[in-house]
């Protein structure tokens, strides 16, 4: 009977060589069809905002925010960690957003009535434009804060806004057409409130006073009524 030739086995992979194979093939993946290219993480965070302020936080499954994205739910849980800490970051990020585009008006403060002027014709036009916004931070709202709460963020983005009202009022004391002694912050959250409220409120008032307050006239003379009611609480 023949004998059977034998055959040498390969000897078993290096772990060094292993590991750079197995190195090689992670950092290569099989590009999934109809991804959208880019970074994963602001894809995720760009399709949080969006469906967070289309279903709100309790309605907004993870896995909504994964398919809008064209990513996956462990991509999601490795940047974020949980669909709370998101939502957090949602809200930081809407801020910082508002901010990014207040700091960018290049106020004339030697102008300190148009520049005051120009804070609250911002915020009115923020908030118009970005309806996502409004929208998350109701959604919050009806949570008392719980998300925003626990954010070590945010006062890196109140504090810069309240840090500009108070030289917008500086400048006007300085000239002599604003009196001294007027709180930024109490300044700063009439104009958000003042603005917030209309837009945020547009549909069941428009419904209410028979009027649509977003109708070109109506808008205009809101927003003169309330650069004058600001206007009038800081002018000596």
């Amino acid at each position: 009977m023949p004998m059977r030739k034998k055959t040498a086995r390969k000897p078993p992979p290096a772990p060094a060589a292993a590991a750079a194979a197995v190195a090689g093939q992670e950092a290569a993946p099989k590009r999934r069809r109809g991804r959208i290219p880019g970074n994963t993480r602001d894809n995720l965070l760009k399709a949080a905002i969006k469906t967070f302020a289309e279903q709100g936080f309790d309605g907004t499954p993870v896995q909504r925010i994964s398919r809008v994205a064209r990513s996956n739910d462990r991509m999601l849980y490795y940047y974020f960690d949980s669909k709370e800490k998101l939502f957090t970051e949602v809200l930081e990020t809407i801020y910082r957003q508002m901010w990014d585009a207040e700091s960018a008006l290049a106020l004339d403060f030697s102008d300190p009535v148009g520049a005051l002027r120009r804070v609250i014709d911002f915020t009115m036009d923020h908030y118009l434009s970005h309806p996502e916004m409004v929208t998350l931070l109701n959604t919050e709202n009806l949570h008392k804060g719980r998300h925003v709460s626990k954010s070590r963020k945010l006062r890196e983005v109140s504090s810069p806004a309240l840090e500009l009202t108070a030289r917008i009022l500086d400048a006007g004391v300085k000239k002599g057409l604003f009196r001294s002694g007027v709180s930024p912050r109490h300044l700063y959250v009439s104009i958000l409130a003042l603005n917030y409220f209309y837009v945020s409120n547009r549909y069941t008032l428009s419904a209410f006073l028979g009027t649509d307050l977003l109708e070109a006239d109506n808008l205009r003379d809101w927003r003169d009524w309330v650069a004058d009611a600001v206007l009038r609480s800081v002018r000596k």
